[in-house]
């Protein structure tokens, strides 16, 4: 039961955040971009579809799937600073 809550917590938080994004791309004080981005990458830990589709933007765009490798292995660096174990399949 609590690893059904944690999904559906996380799912909710990812959402929020690519409700956000989608309000910054018209508003200009919120970073659409980022939180699109942010909400994208959240989504992926639980959505296969969506770790998909972040996997065909970095075939296509170069840049975005260098970034994407970079923070991994920025988010790594900090798990293993603050004790968490590397999840199973960080690919």
């Amino acid at each position: 039961m609590k690893r059904d809550a944690r999904h559906y917590i996380m799912l909710s938080v990812g959402w929020f955040f690519i409700i956000l994004g989608i309000l910054g791309l018209f508003l200009p004080i919120l970073q659409g971009i980022l939180f699109l981005a942010i909400g994208m990458v959240i989504l992926s830990r639980r959505s296969p579809r969506v770790r998909l589709m972040i996997r065909k933007l970095a075939k296509k765009y170069p840049a975005f799937g260098k970034a994407l490798k970079e923070a991994r292995i920025r988010v790594d660096r900090l798990r293993e600073k603050f004790g968490r174990k590397k999840p199973a399949s960080s690919k």
